[in-house]
């Protein structure tokens, strides 16, 4: 399954953003139902992060540092996942993505993930 990614830009601190992990190249709905989905982060010179994952029963855990201001969420009928930032801090700036995997997975390990989209910059600056 590919995944992509959207929804980054330009905000300024205390801002929000709602990031979106689409599944393209699937013709049943009901296989997305299967896929657990991370959001991570890489900024430069700094080591990948897993912030957010979403397992295939809608279970959800949080890096500490975005609990309470991230959430993570999946439309099912859209074939989406979703990741609503609220109350973003220059420190949060960095390449998002999201990542998926068939079955049980239930991890902030990106490496845990097969499917990779191809990230969206998120900017925080005023």
């Amino acid at each position: 399954a590919q995944f992509v990614d959207s929804g980054g830009g330009m905000v300024q601190p205390g801002g929000s953003l709602i990031l979106s992990c689409a599944q393209n190249g699937f013709s049943f709905d009901k296989t997305f139902d299967n896929y657990a989905v991370i959001w991570f982060r890489q900024a430069p010179g700094k080591e990948r992060e897993g912030l957010s994952c979403i397992s295939n029963d809608g279970s959800t855990d949080y890096m500490a540092s975005v609990k309470g201001r991230f959430t993570v969420s999946r439309d099912k009928d859209k074939n989406t996942v979703f990741l609503e930032m609220n109350d973003l801090r220059p420190e949060d700036t960095a390449l998002y993505s999201c990542a998926s995997g068939q079955g049980p997975l239930f991890s902030l390990a990106p490496h845990s993930y097969p499917n990779w989209g191809q990230g969206t910059q998120v900017t925080v600056t005023s």
